[in-house]
């Protein structure tokens, strides 16, 4: 009995690989890469791995970093989609490497760093102008009116008025999708705006006036051209332009 199971669970095994295998699907990925140690100029590097369909990108890349050429540098944290880590410039759109499947840019497709942003190695790009940006804007809860001795209750309506920028996650795929962005280093950009917004509608706070003054001055809100590229570069699905033109209108006709 015993025989008959192990040969029973081999073959099941056998049948599984080759359904695996039938599935594997090849993806040739050409990769920008830099390295300052190795040359001022940066090159393109491809490999050529196989692997599932529903895999995702991220894993391709995981696989030539493990078992082709491991001085590939990236990042990425939690590869579900929350972290923001693994901002890419992926068939020359911004996109996260978690959530890009390899049956949707098969059999090839192109990645580099996302724009803007100084370039440290390969897919590693200084996030530190952008932090900047999104710290100019003053994105925590102010309010003056001591330490409360419980919650501060908030209708949900009031909740709703800014709950889609609560959304971000900080991978700077908008940001760095913004064209007057990569022209002008200045400019706080599409996320710092976005998480400006959530606090200055948020009607537990009491900082509003300081941000949009902040975003009324010349690197603010008004920098934007309205291109929508960071509407559509976001990957958590937020209206960043619309959040821009609110922020907008309320600089104009609040009269704050």
């Amino acid at each position: 009995m015993a025989g008959e199971m192990s040969a029973g669970a081999t073959l099941q095994g056998s049948d599984d690989a080759s359904v695996g295998a039938s599935r594997a699907m090849s993806l040739t990925l050409k990769i920008r890469r830099y390295n300052p140690e190795v040359s001022e100029e940066p090159w393109w590097d491809e490999f050529t791995v196989a692997m599932d369909p529903t895999d995702r990108l991220l894993d391709a890349l995981h696989e030539v970093k493990w078992h082709h050429d491991g001085t590939l540098a990236l990042r990425r944290s939690c590869a579900h989609g929350i972290c923001g880590s693994d901002a890419m410039l992926i068939d020359g759109r911004n996109a996260l490497a978690c959530k890009v499947l390899v049956q949707d840019v098969a059999p090839a497709c192109t990645v580099e760093p996302i724009r803007g942003l100084p370039v440290l190695k390969d897919l590693i790009v200084d996030m530190e102008p952008f932090f900047a940006g999104y710290r100019s804007v003053l994105p925590f809860l102010i309010n003056d009116e001591g330490e409360p001795d419980r919650e501060r209750l908030q209708s949900p309506e009031d909740r709703h008025r800014f709950d889609d920028t609560t959304k971000c996650i900080l991978c700077a795929a908008c940001t760095t999708s913004c064209p007057i962005f990569w022209g002008d280093g200045e400019y706080v950009g599409p996320a710092a705006i976005v998480n400006a917004h959530r606090f200055i509608f948020d009607s537990r706070d009491h900082g509003s006036r300081d941000r949009l003054k902040i975003l009324s001055e010349k690197t603010g809100v008004f920098r934007c051209r309205t291109t929508f590229n960071c509407t559509e570069a976001c990957p958590r699905g937020i209206e960043v332009t619309k959040a821009i033109q609110e922020v907008k209108r309320t600089i104009l006709f609040d009269r704050f």
